[in-house]
């Protein structure tokens, strides 16, 4: 969808991008407050979460988060809150006619929180049950049990369940009180906003929330390596589950992050990529995935997917072997100009839809206040080289730093995690 963003800097001192889409029939809006887990101790760990559940509630005009929800969704518009290590976001999607009741009801519902003693306790039984569903999640345990042993902000969903007895009604209010202010939001708002600009900012300005001190810091997290697998026991798991983790102790600028995505559709992005299609072709696998992450300082990049256990060698030899392949530049033009043409389509399909749209933007602008320049991603897809690729991958191992996760079931899973780790440790040697 053609589009123009617009970054705009409130009086409260408020950040945020309004993009413009000419003829859109729907509103998008995103409020981002850094107030994430980062921000409590480990026996608080579920304030952030629970403070999220309950925000969208009963407010000063709605005396209940169920009448709030009446209102809200009368016209079928729908919201949402998610939280994470680093941020909370309160999102919500109308259509066009209702835009200005919807805008103001989000900013009640974030500016003027009663916090009920009943919703409270109501939240907290319904947290309890989405952790409890959450620990089942067996990509999810392992994910976030690896982001742990290798000393990042993490903690397992069976471990918040054990925590979150420690969290009261004070330490919600506490917590909202030193993260929701002016100046430690950031927003986005997208949809057809010809003629209504400055309404909207003026709306944003009279936000009832307190200016604060400033955007609050994200932590340096340092990632350390791992020399043993972790391994996490799942008798009643018939495969393996595993997830492959290297970092680099710099943050990726922007045409290293390019290559290394389309070095993700190179190998395991498609039914034809150099790991997955090989992988699938023989009969090992039926998915895999790996993506980039980034941190304050440094760039995280990972592979997982669940295999049988006796196929697991046997894709770890093509892994290995692949990842040296691309480190060494054994990339054809026509592995480049595949891996090229996928991303330029998966680019132009994401900008299908007003919230297609609006991702493109929301991640790195919530992280660093950079905006993207979304039209310009085509060019710099086309400008990725085999020498980019090369320098990028060759830089994510050069550190020394990665490791191996491992869950299963069965007596041998144990051996089979050292057997798969020996056979991925000569990738930082």
């Amino acid at each position: 969808m053609q589009h123009t963003a617009t970054e705009v800097e409130l009086k409260n001192g408020a950040k945020g991008i309004l993009i413009n889409l000419p003829g859109a029939t729907v509103m998008d809006f995103e409020f981002n407050f850094r107030a994430g887990e980062y921000l409590v101790d480990r026996k608080h760990w579920e304030v952030p979460h629970l403070m999220e559940h309950v925000l969208l509630g009963a407010n000063e005009f709605i005396p209940k988060a169920r009448l709030f929800q009446a209102e809200f969704e009368k016209n079928g518009a729908a919201n949402n809150a998610s939280t994470g290590f680093y941020h909370i976001t309160y999102e919500a999607e109308c259509a066009d006619f209702e835009w200005r009741r919807i805008l103001k009801l989000m900013l009640i519902a974030i500016s003027g929180p009663k916090f009920l003693p009943d919703e409270f306790k109501a939240e907290f039984g319904n947290v309890r049950d989405e952790l409890t569903a959450r620990s089942n999640n067996h990509f999810r345990t392992l994910s976030l049990a690896a982001r742990e042993a290798h000393g990042l902000l993490s903690m397992t969903d069976r471990e918040r369940l054990k925590q979150i007895k420690n969290v009261r009604l004070k330490d919600l209010k506490a917590h909202y009180a030193r993260t929701h202010t002016t100046r430690n939001l950031r927003f986005v708002i997208a949809g057809n906003l010809g003629g209504r600009m400055a309404e909207i900012k003026r709306t944003l300005e009279a936000f009832d929330l307190p200016r604060g001190r400033s955007e609050l810091v994200l932590p340096n997290e340092k990632p350390q390596n791992l020399l043993e697998p972790v391994f996490i026991p799942r008798p009643s798991v018939k495969n393996v589950y595993f997830d492959l983790d290297t970092f680099a102790m710099t943050r990726f600028d922007d045409p290293e992050m390019d290559a290394l995505e389309l070095v993700n559709g190179m190998l395991t992005a498609t039914l034809y990529s150099r790991i997955l299609g090989e992988a699938r072709e023989r009969g090992l696998v039926y998915n895999m995935g790996s993506g980039v992450e980034v941190m304050r300082n440094a760039t995280e990049w990972w592979f997982s997917a669940q295999v049988l256990a006796r196929n697991a060698p046997a894709l770890f030899e093509i892994i290995v072997r692949e990842l040296k392949r691309v480190r060494a530049g054994d990339i054809t033009d026509e592995d480049l100009n595949s891996a090229k043409q996928y991303w330029l389509g998966r680019h132009q399909r994401s900008g299908q839809t007003v919230a297609g749209v609006m991702a493109g933007y929301t991640g790195r602008y919530y992280f660093d206040c950079a905006v993207n320049d979304y039209n310009r991603i085509p060019d710099r897809i086309k400008a990725v080289t085999r020498k980019t690729i090369v320098e990028a991958t060759e830089r994510m191992f050069s550190d020394g730093i990665g490791g191996l996760a491992v869950l299963g079931g069965g007596g041998r899973s144990r051996e089979l995690a050292d057997r798969l780790n020996e056979q991925v440790r000569p990738l930082w040697g």
